[in-house]
């Protein structure tokens, strides 16, 4: 099948057809949702991105680590990513995906907005959705000052108070992070387990504070934190709080298609091999609904490899079915 999308009657919104049909459906259009339609619409693929325009990323001021467009706006970046795709064809669907099933060799996907989609295969773009600690506060600071990666957001609270939310083990590996970026580091233990001698050497050794007991609340004024108040009352004044949330694959989909999810210590995600395929039948995925720690970079470079690996899939059917209708 070419790059012909005249059964698309609309790039954003709805199909008004009662069903359309792309070699290519991707649910989800962040980066690597985006990245994999440019490499399949570069090799003359119908491709049809759904995406309903909520990306995890939307609070946070600027993308990090992503040569050449360094602190650029989410936002920006996704509508930058939109126009290079919809320059090589692809169709753009302001929607949602309610239900998925198979139908031969194709997925059909229906659609929130009335109507369904038919593909021959899909790619899952559609990322996680963060678990947070249940501290009054965290939510609504989360992505400004409330951080969990030093990568995407350490440089921007460097040399500034930093407080670390005891939730799991890996609490005292967050503090090393981020002690590199700061010399004022406090950890509250909060539900964390027990610090081992070696960790209070560690601790210690580095400067750390280390303040025992739950904390209650985390009090905000102005979008900025006004202080980490403990259970017992006592108040602690910080800038910034990183903590660990559990991460969890936005999966719906994969799951409806008989999939199962895979589990780390990070979360919950997708499987796949190398070039994101899964152990389901024309089925790929990219981004962090497959990588839980997959940065902005690596989720375009996952979604540019699973666009590749697609296209090589449909290559080699199209073969295959050259060859018997010649033989036929």
């Amino acid at each position: 099948m070419t790059n012909d999308h005249t059964s698309l009657t609309e790039t954003t919104g709805a199909a008004t057809t009662a069903e359309s049909r792309a070699d290519v459906a991707i649910i989800g259009g962040g980066a690597a949702g985006l990245s994999a339609a440019v490499a399949l619409s570069r090799s003359l693929r119908s491709v049809v991105v759904i995406d309903a325009g909520e990306p995890r990323n939307a609070p946070s001021p600027g993308v990090h680590n992503l040569l050449g467009r360094e602190g650029i706006s989410p936002r920006d970046l996704i509508a930058q990513g939109r126009a290079e795709a919809e320059g090589y064809g692809t169709r753009m669907l302001s929607d949602s995906v309610t239900h998925a099933r198979r139908d031969g060799g194709d997925v059909v996907l229906e659609l929130a907005g009335g109507g369904e989609l038919r593909a021959r295969r899909i790619l899952l773009a559609t990322g996680l959705h963060d678990e947070l600690p249940d501290v009054p506060g965290v939510a609504d600071l989360w992505g400004t000052r409330v951080l969990h990666c030093p990568y995407c957001h350490g440089w921007e609270v460097r040399g500034q108070r930093i407080g670390v939310l005891g939730t799991t083990s890996m609490a005292v590996h967050q503090v090393m992070l981020f002690r590199q970026l700061s010399e004022h580091i406090t950890l509250f233990t909060h539900t964390m387990p027990e610090l081992s001698d070696d960790d209070w050497d560690t601790l210690a050794a580095l400067g750390v504070e280390v303040v025992s007991g739950r904390v209650a609340e985390l009090r905000a004024k102005g979008g900025e934190i006004d202080a980490v108040v403990l259970e017992g009352g006592h108040e602690f004044a910080i800038d910034a709080l990183t903590v660990a949330p559990r991460f969890v694959a936005n999966s719906d989909i994969y799951e409806q298609l008989g999939g199962t999810l895979s589990e780390n210590p990070m979360g919950s995600f997708v499987e796949t091999d190398f070039a994101g395929k899964t152990d389901l039948d024309g089925v790929w995925a990219a981004g962090n609904v497959s990588e839980l720690g997959a940065v902005v970079a690596a989720a375009a470079a996952q979604g540019t490899m699973a666009g590749g690996a697609i296209n090589g899939d449909l290559v080699m059917a199209e073969a295959r079915a050259a060859v018997a209708a010649r033989a036929a």
